[in-house]
């Protein structure tokens, strides 16, 4: 019997959208899954997190460091460090760390996204800042992903 392994060393690069408060390193490539899945890990700086959004790919969130406030298809939850949470493909979505500190999540996406290109082009079109939902939708459409509206805010904030 042969089993094969791939050893994928993560990437060194990482990729920065202050717009949205997020540094990401891929730490897995789809390329290395057959585009099973690929792996990421975040930081957001505190009060910060993406616009609400949605698309078909299932998302599993690992936090490592922190405390996010989650807003999955309408009902809202705190995610503290160890909790994993799910999205399935298709959901609303948003979070935001509600820390005074940066906060990292480890997330899975199933099936593969090429995410080194979609944020290396989400950090193009917020390089001035947010724009507006419509603008980014223009960008999101090639990755048949919808921006919904804005980040969720700290509650009390």
């Amino acid at each position: 019997m042969t089993i094969e392994t791939s050893h994928s060393k993560a990437t060194e690069e990482v990729i920065k959208i202050p717009a949205i408060g997020l540094e990401l390193g891929v730490r897995v490539d789809p390329s290395t899954t057959g585009g099973a899945f690929c792996f990421i890990d975040t930081v957001n700086a505190p009060g910060f997190g993406p616009p609400r959004h949605r698309h078909k790919e299932t998302e599993v969130f690992r936090v490592m460091e922190g405390r996010y406030l989650f807003e999955v298809d309408g009902a809202r939850f705190y995610a503290d460090e160890g909790d994993v949470v799910t999205v399935p493909g298709g959901a609303a979505h948003a979070f935001v760390n509600v820390t005074d500190r940066p906060a990292r999540q480890y997330i899975l996406i199933a099936p593969g996204l090429d995410a080194r290109a979609f944020f290396l082009g989400l950090a193009d079109v917020m390089r001035d800042g947010r724009p507006d939902t419509a603008a980014l939708n223009v960008f999101a459409k090639t990755w048949d992903v919808e921006f919904l509206g804005p980040p969720l805010t700290v509650p009390g904030a």
